[in-house]
């Protein structure tokens, strides 16, 4: 079974992210960039069933500038086999109906049975391309997945999420398009022979342009504002008297 992790390079989620006012974009520049979190959580599960002999071959995908090949080599030295990198050339505003289109192309192309991506990107919190990329493949879907299960002969999986109500478990027939949350599994960290690795493990690079797929946006950004977490404060309470006093003191309740 040969399984797809996609991966997003984004602005590292414990720092503070910086709005460009004229742009109206988050403002990148000389800022610390990694993995998106639930992209790496992707990446382990695959390792995991590649390491119990249940897929031949893992493969990373990221689209973005060359920049992003740094992104691919932290997958490739967490152990993935090879990556496939997608070069915009510049920093373009990819929305989920022009990702989710490109990873079809690519997963038809390896002819992949399984995909493993993470429910969301934390940079814009979207939630969207796994949902667009099974409607565009036709392939199963599984979301918000904490719990996975493939069967001995590997033609379903059991995946768990946690819904208001509990835990809600259903079978996916394979080929299938997994979203991962966050109690899946705990990622690893590369370790330095493997980083070293990394180096000389197969890299392709395809050019968007060939793909001959409009990236036109769909949807307009009209503002974008920092949060305001600097002006948010935090108190301690100890019983849910206190929990409750405090809420109606605060016109809550």
């Amino acid at each position: 079974m040969k399984i797809i992790i996609p991966i997003k390079r984004v602005l590292d989620p414990y720092t503070q992210a910086r709005v460009d006012k004229q742009s109206q974009t988050v403002d990148l520049n000389n800022a610390k960039m990694a993995m998106n979190p639930f992209c790496e959580i992707a990446v382990e599960e695959a390792l995991r069933l590649q390491e119990d002999g249940k897929a031949s071959e893992t493969i990373a995908v990221s689209i973005g500038t060359d920049k992003t090949v740094d992104t691919l080599r932290t997958a490739l030295a967490m152990g993935v086999d090879r990556a496939i990198f997608v070069k915009t050339g510049s920093e373009l505003n990819l929305q989920p109906l022009h990702v989710g289109k490109i990873l079809a192309k690519i997963i038809e192309r390896e002819e992949a049975q399984l995909v493993f991506m993470g429910k969301q990107a934390v940079d814009n919190d979207n939630n969207q391309t796994g949902q667009i990329l099974s409607g565009l493949l036709n392939f199963s879907l599984g979301t918000f997945i904490s719990e996975f299960k493939l069967s001995d002969d590997g033609g379903s999986v059991e995946v768990s999420r946690e819904i208001d109500s509990g835990i809600e478990t259903r079978k996916l027939n394979i080929p299938a398009i997994v979203t991962v949350d966050l109690r899946l599994n705990e990622p690893r960290y590369a370790s330095l022979p493997n980083i070293m690795k990394a180096r000389s493990k197969p890299l392709e690079t395809i050019e968007l342009t060939s793909l001959d797929i409009d990236v036109t946006p769909r949807v307009k950004v009209l503002s974008v504002e920092e949060s305001g977490t600097k002006d948010r404060a935090a108190k301690e309470v100890h019983s849910a008297q206190e929990l409750y006093s405090e809420l109606n003191q605060l016109g809550v309740l």
